[in-house]
């Protein structure tokens, strides 16, 4: 199985017919990979402590807590107060993130036919979320009874929506057929 960072140098190759590139810095990249959960009601600091360490553990990397940035008396936050946890990743731990997400993670979700190609948004950034943070090998056999979803936002440098569906594909990113999103 090839690693992401395998797949990006032959990415001119296999992309430059299809896109139309003349040179190899035209391709596409990872950038980034944002993950991130919200905390809602939990207030207790024992399970807050255990979202941070399941966060840490997901990423290989401590997660920074994520302030209001207003007040919303019906939500009962104040400015200020953490309401989420957010890692961003990049480089080699963006890279085996990536693959963890790809090739481990994403098939064990229940019931897990692709991701729409519609999520892409027009700057060639993608936004999916987990579920059960449990669908990673790091924290699948603990206790079941705190089970929190994750959003995963895999930033790239595509221009267009179209070169970054192309990108994703080549990577091997579970997107669905055009044909299979549109039966749904």
């Amino acid at each position: 199985m090839e690693t992401v960072a395998e797949k990006q140098q032959k990415a001119f190759e296999a992309l430059r017919e299809a896109l139309g590139y003349r040179n190899p810095m035209q391709v596409p990249r990872l950038e980034k990979i944002v993950v991130s959960t919200g905390v809602g009601k939990v207030k207790e600091k024992d399970k807050i402590a255990l979202i941070q360490d399941r966060l840490a553990r997901l990423t290989g990397q401590k997660a920074a807590p994520r302030p209001a940035k207003k007040s919303i008396a019906s939500f009962k936050t104040r400015k200020g107060d953490i309401v989420g946890y957010q890692v961003t990743l990049r480089g080699a731990r963006m890279r085996d993130f990536f693959d963890k997400l790809v090739h481990i993670a994403l098939p064990r979700t229940r019931d897990f036919r692709g991701i729409k190609p519609s999520a892409i948004d027009a700057m060639g950034n993608i936004t999916i979320g987990v579920r059960e943070h449990t669908v990673f090998p790091e924290v699948s056999d603990e206790d079941l009874r705190n089970i929190f979803g994750l959003a995963v936002t895999i930033v790239t440098t595509a221009k267009t929506k179209k070169e970054a569906e192309a990108y994703l594909r080549y990577l091997g990113f579970p997107l669905r057929d055009a044909g299979e999103a549109k039966r749904e």
